[in-house]
């Protein structure tokens, strides 16, 4: 009996932190900009940090860091997926998701861009309530005026001067209201100069239609041209490499485009997205590193007439200057990729997206040759876009790379 009763405490302590890891499951994860550490501290009494994903204390037991992110820990509490989330799909869409919104009132500020940004289902259905809503209001209005007048009463009386001629029922009102702002004018049902309040009624139906006509068709006309469909034909090689090109080590990725009509005044450009500890022990998620794709030299402006290899020179104030490729594998990380460029056919700019993670980063690999001579013009194989073939390289980092190199200079 004592002996059950001491087992059952321990087992309450084993089932304590599954109930915890099912629950933190069912909830948003959040990030925290607080650091707890379960590590060495110093002297201060501040973390140790350490370079591994993990920190072991002299019992043997391993902790998780609480820092970790974007794949760090894929090891999910129920045995779920491995697969982390992206902060860019392939496709270019931000897998950010807002929360809710107290302060709604700034978008009623700038409705013109509300209106652009709603689902067509939603920005059809506001088009057609807007013209609907308005041809049954003044048609309330003109038919109770008409019948204020007796017009409804003697609509078929020739002698009787009505104001709204030929309105004998609702549905007659909502004619003229419909006839009216659309400016149809058929002839048989009016506004007549019999009262003034019907002429006035009439001049605020036409403004007020003016106004829907311009929001509403202007939003249309924008709606449609944007430029978003025009990034489809804008690709992206599904992985890039790293290799070597004139003795330095480089990041390379392809983008090319498909249409015919090219883009004008392309340029690209590159963010690192890693979520990192610092000193201090604050833990700052997400956050982004710019990576030189020639911006100093030029070479980030484009032309994008057949598809081009995006060279990024791993120098000592690249993001990847101490990566090597074993620490690739253990790294998690996302590049952004960004191109945008004006659409010659309508001139407005267009952006597309993709990113990569370190498991779509080959160590020692280089595109194949997509292009060929014919018929005196050069020939684009997309078939080949994608592919790449491995080199024989060394696995060390750059940085590493021009220790060995100074020593070998020193030597000699």
């Amino acid at each position: 009996m004592a002996a059950m009763l001491d087992t059952t405490p321990q087992e309450e302590k084993k089932e304590e932190p599954l109930k915890k890891c099912s629950q933190r499951g069912r909830h948003l994860k959040r990030f925290s900009s607080r650091w707890r550490s379960h590590g060495p501290a110093d002297g201060n009494g501040r973390p140790v940090l350490a370079n591994s994903a993990t920190d072991k204390s002299p019992g043997g037991k391993t902790h998780k860091k609480q820092s970790q992110l974007l794949g760090h820990g894929r090891l999910v509490c129920g045995g779920s997926s491995n697969q982390r989330p992206r902060y860019v799909t392939k496709d270019g869409k931000c897998r950010v998701n807002l929360g809710p919104i107290e302060d709604k009132k700034r978008f009623l500020s700038d409705i013109f861009t509300t209106l652009v940004d709603l689902k067509y289902r939603w920005f059809l259905f506001l088009f057609t309530m807007c013209y609907s809503l308005t041809w049954v209001a003044f048609a309330e209005i003109y038919f109770l005026d008409a019948w204020l007048h007796d017009d409804v009463a003697h609509a078929h009386d020739p002698e009787w001067k009505p104001c709204f001629q030929n309105v004998d029922g609702f549905l007659s009102a909502l004619l003229l209201s419909v006839e009216s702002q659309r400016t149809i004018g058929y002839g048989s049902r009016m506004v007549t100069a019999n009262c003034p309040e019907g002429v006035v009624l009439l001049m605020v139906q036409s403004i007020l239609g003016s106004i829907i006509d311009a929001l509403m068709v202007g939003c249309m006309f924008v709606k449609i041209s944007r430029p978003q469909k025009r990034a489809q034909t804008l690709i992206f090689s599904k992985r890039c490499v790293i290799s070597e090109r004139d003795d330095r080590l480089c990041l390379l990725f392809r983008i090319g485009d498909l249409r015919a009509s090219h883009m004008v005044d392309a340029k690209i450009r590159a963010k690192l997205i890693k979520s990192r500890q610092t000193r201090e022990g604050e833990f700052i998620p997400l956050e982004q590193s710019e990576i030189n794709l020639g911006y100093d030299t030029g070479g980030d402006r484009l032309l994008l007439v057949e598809p081009q290899t995006i060279t990024h020179i791993i120098s000592d104030s690249s993001p990847f200057w101490e990566v090597g490729a074993e620490r690739l594998k253990r790294e998690t990380l996302e590049i952004i990729v960004i191109l945008e460029g004006i659409v010659e056919a309508s001139g407005m700019t267009c952006q597309a997206r993709t990113s990569y993670t370190e498991d779509e980063i080959l160590w020692g690999h280089r595109f194949e040759s997509c292009l060929s001579l014919e018929k005196g013009a050069f020939r684009v194989d997309y078939g080949a876009f994608d592919k790449t073939f491995e080199v024989q390289m060394s696995p060390i980092s750059a940085k590493d790379r021009q220790a060995a190199n100074d020593q070998v200079g020193e030597l000699q």
